[in-house]
């Protein structure tokens, strides 16, 4: 992977009424780090109400994301841990309570992270250590350790 997962910035325990306020936490970090615009948040929601929860990946996790001419301006990921989780519609996964959205400048490196994501959320340790983070700090560490892991 060519960039730091959380490199758009990272929350904890964030508290959300729903799926979109989730969206919108992550969104949020990817504006103000200049990963994205803000239409790019919008059409991560858009993704979600055209097509379904299909971000929702695996138990509890959602990777919202949507093409690149909708706004990206750097590559990256941006990762909150929500304080409950929120239903996205996706019974079978629902509910979510990590959330990583990322920014891909084209195909390959779409594909790129989505294979980086795959290997840390395959990791049930990972997984465990970062929904155990409390603070940003930890939530920090736990993604570095992973990328570290995994490049190992």
């Amino acid at each position: 992977m060519t960039t730091r997962l959380g490199n758009h910035g990272v929350r904890c325990k964030v508290a959300v009424p729903d799926w979109r306020a989730a969206i919108h936490a992550a969104g949020e970090l990817m504006v103000a780090s200049g990963g994205c615009e803000p239409s790019y948040v919008a059409a991560m929601e858009d993704g979600v109400v055209t097509y379904g929860p299909y971000i929702v990946i695996a138990p509890g996790v959602a990777i919202p994301h949507a093409r690149p001419e909708r706004g990206v301006l750097a590559q990256g990921t941006a990762v909150v841990t929500l304080a409950h989780g929120v239903d996205f519609g996706e019974e079978s996964n629902d509910p979510v309570d990590l959330i990583i959205a990322f920014t891909a400048h084209d195909k390959e490196s779409h594909l790129q992270t989505l294979q980086t994501l795959v290997a840390v959320l395959g990791d049930e340790v990972t997984l465990t250590r970062i929904r155990a983070a409390t603070t940003e700090e930890q939530l920090d560490a736990a993604l570095r350790r992973a990328e570290t892991e995994l490049t190992a």
